[in-house]
């Protein structure tokens, strides 16, 4: 069996498991007022537990094969993609995730924004750090003040 499919059946599994936690668990802790709601918290994570298992079975089956095209990925030749850039961004991903809270939103956002773009192999510095401070600015902004999600701004230490 091709890596795809052994891929579509580990993620088949997962969403099973998700769709039996928002199905069967999920509503029985619910308090009785929320129930005559017409959207629960578990109606998400319903819809994505049941289209994880449609595209799983899509993928499982091989529904989704046509001919090969020159731009689709060859697993018999994985040595030749760029998997360094590709551990590396999932390596910033996770070191984004832990030093979110302690680091603040502000600089840890500067800084994976600059760092995957270095990773990616932008060299423009002046580019890289004025974008990154508008976007990771204009975020917050929407968050913090549109949405009225607090994000801590800075780390504690510079008074966050």
């Amino acid at each position: 069996m091709a890596l795809d499919r052994w891929i579509a059946l580990a993620l088949l599994g997962i969403c099973l498991a998700y769709g039996y936690a928002a199905w069967f668990t999920m509503d029985s802790q619910m308090p009785p007022i929320m129930r005559r709601s017409a959207v629960w918290p578990s109606s998400f994570p319903k819809v994505l537990s049941v289209a994880g298992v449609l595209l799983s079975l899509i993928v499982l089956l091989g529904l989704e094969k046509g001919e090969a095209k020159i731009g689709d990925i060859d697993y018999r030749r994985l040595h030749e993609y760029k998997l360094g850039q590709a551990l590396a961004l999932l390596a910033l991903m996770a070191a984004y995730a832990l030093l979110l809270r302690p680091g603040g939103f502000l600089l840890s956002t500067m800084g994976f924004l600059i760092g995957g773009s270095v990773i990616l192999g932008e060299r423009r510095w002046i580019a890289m750090i004025v974008v990154s401070a508008i976007a990771t600015g204009f975020i917050w902004w929407l968050v913090q003040v549109v949405l009225g999600i607090f994000l801590r701004p800075l780390p504690g230490i510079l008074g966050g």
